[in-house]
């Protein structure tokens, strides 16, 4: 592996022996000697991949599935040093049971951090709470961002560039500061690593259901949803919902949860509802590959508020009108479709007299309003379009509270 990368490890490892390995001590301490030499100017990331490709002595290499792919530079009894290429990939908000730094090697990306509040564990694997964005910032090239474990670091990444790719100086392990879990905003955290191999094997039979067009699936389903207790029958839930809704069965299976457990699952609905929109638009990402139009998607992914998006947008574009920017986006990503217009996941019908141009201007005259006058539906602008607009992934951008 490249030489720097030897060094940087040994300068992390004889630094923190100095701290006597203090776990407390070792996210500064990783960052610090990031930025003394910065990845991003002190390595050729093409002779380093073909380095790589070409030698064979290099460090032993993990069996990890993040990262596309993720090579290990330094490995150490006590810490590694990986680099991570993402080449579609965006992450879960999550956290940690490890501590460190990355640095932006290569790419941008929208980093955001959130707080878990008013939290209670159902059980070992599942919390709920309340999950609210503390911090959301654009990280360019050069970097470096540290990383505490436990439940004081819990953020997300959405990488714009292809690829992005990132150094991480991280621990092994830190203990006591699991499970590494997942959010699900607004109100879930599930740990994803739970090997309940019995409701893997549910969902696959589910599955089996689903693909033989079973009549009694919803029954099946439905009877689960009666019978299991909160985490299983979450998990179930999540898992079945676009087949239910594609069968307009999603409510009253939903109100079997809700009856059964009451209080604990208030924020479930919100929760399964937000879940299907932010996979909405992990999917959308993959066929998306201009890093402006990722930018607008993770800011309608992540952001909750109008205002707070047209402030990103500028802090990013300080010479451009917000609004201007967002109605250049909206025009790019317009789409003829049979029944009229498709922007990102919103379909729109226009009359038929009414030509293509026609509807592409109603459309963007239509989110212009809306943005610049911040109205709610009942007093929008051609309240069909806004109601649409309003029921997509982009219903962001025009909400003010």
């Amino acid at each position: 592996m490249n030489s720097y990368f030897e060094q940087l490890g040994r300068t992390v490892q004889q630094r923190w022996q100095q701290k006597n390995f203090s776990l407390e001590a070792f996210p500064e301490l990783a960052r610090i000697a990031l930025d003394e030499a910065p990845p991003s100017e002190n390595v050729d990331i093409e002779e380093m991949v073909q380095e790589f490709l070409a030698n064979d002595d290099q460090p032993i290499q993990g069996q990890s599935g993040f990262g596309q792919p993720e090579l290990l530079a330094f490995n150490d009894p006590r810490f590694y040093i990986q680099i991570l290429f993402w080449m579609e990939g965006t992450t879960d908000i999550h956290q940690h049971e490890f501590s460190g730094a990355f640095h932006l090697m290569q790419g941008s990306s929208v980093h955001s951090e959130f707080d878990f509040v008013g939290a209670q564990s159902v059980t070992p694997h599942i919390r709920v709470g309340d999950l609210r964005l503390k911090k959301i910032e654009l990280l360019e090239t050069g970097r470096t961002v540290p990383i505490t474990s436990g439940r004081e670091c819990i953020h997300s990444l959405f990488h714009l560039d292809t690829p992005s790719v990132t150094v991480v100086v991280r621990t092994h392990h830190d203990p006591g500061t699991g499970p590494q879990y997942n959010y699900l905003p607004p109100h879930i955290a599930i740990d994803p690593i739970q090997a309940d191999a019995l409701t893997m094997r549910r969902k696959q039979l589910l599955d089996v259901l689903e693909t033989i067009e079973y009549e009694g699936y919803v029954a099946q389903v439905s009877g689960m949803i009666e019978s299991l207790d909160f985490e299983r029958g979450f998990n179930t839930l999540h898992h079945t919902m676009d087949r239910l809704q594609a069968l307009g069965e999603w409510q009253p299976v939903l109100a079997k949860f809700q009856q059964k457990h009451g209080e604990l699952a208030e924020g479930v609905p919100a929760t399964l509802a937000e879940s299907l929109r932010r996979d909405t638009i992990t999917q959308m990402r993959y066929q998306i590959d201009n890093p402006e139009h990722r930018f607008f998607l993770a800011l309608v992914m992540n952001v909750e508020k109008s205002k707070d998006i047209q402030a990103l947008i500028s802090e990013r574009f300080p010479n451009q009108s917000p609004i201007e920017t967002i109605l250049g986006w909206v025009e790019e990503l317009i789409e003829p479709a049979e029944f009229g217009l498709s922007l990102l996941d919103g379909a729109f019908a226009f009359p038929e007299s009414l030509d293509i141009q026609e509807q592409y201007d109603l459309l963007i005259d239509t989110v212009r309003h809306a943005l610049e006058q911040g109205s709610e539906s009942e007093t929008a602008k051609h309240p069909e379009i806004h109601a649409a607009l309003s029921g997509s992934c982009l219903r962001p951008l025009f909400r003010e509270i």
